[in-house]
């Protein structure tokens, strides 16, 4: 496996974990509809979740964050409206991102409704 998907793979658990202290129930991971994933949904009372998680060793290059563009946010908005169907939920919907900075320490960044920035 290349060292860049076994650090997503770490982000990724760090977030799970970070989301589960938080008092959210992870629902699933890796959820994909056609060819969008959603990397979490997760739920914390009627908040539905679709955390998407950057995970970057350095910002050398900008914030993991800002990694996600317009194209990302509409495949995961048709996954979401997918998912949302699919377990016939009526929910309110916060589209997050976590991003996990490897640097000296590593840091964990929650951005609730994070799409609205976009």
């Amino acid at each position: 496996m290349a060292r860049h998907n076994e650090i997503g793979e770490i982000g990724e658990d760090l977030a799970k974990n970070y989301l589960v202290q938080q008092g959210y129930t992870i629902l699933t991971t890796n959820y994909r509809y056609l060819k969008a994933e959603i990397d979490i949904i997760a739920q914390k009372g009627e908040i539905l979740a679709i955390v998407e998680v950057k995970t970057r060793t350095s910002d050398d290059f900008g914030a993991p964050e800002s990694f996600v563009d317009k194209k990302k946010i509409k495949r995961i908005l048709d996954a979401t409206n997918a998912y949302i169907d699919e377990h016939d939920l009526d929910l309110d919907v916060s589209l997050d991102i976590i991003a996990v900075l490897f640097g000296k320490e590593v840091e964990i960044e929650h951005l609730p409704n994070a799409y609205y920035y976009f």
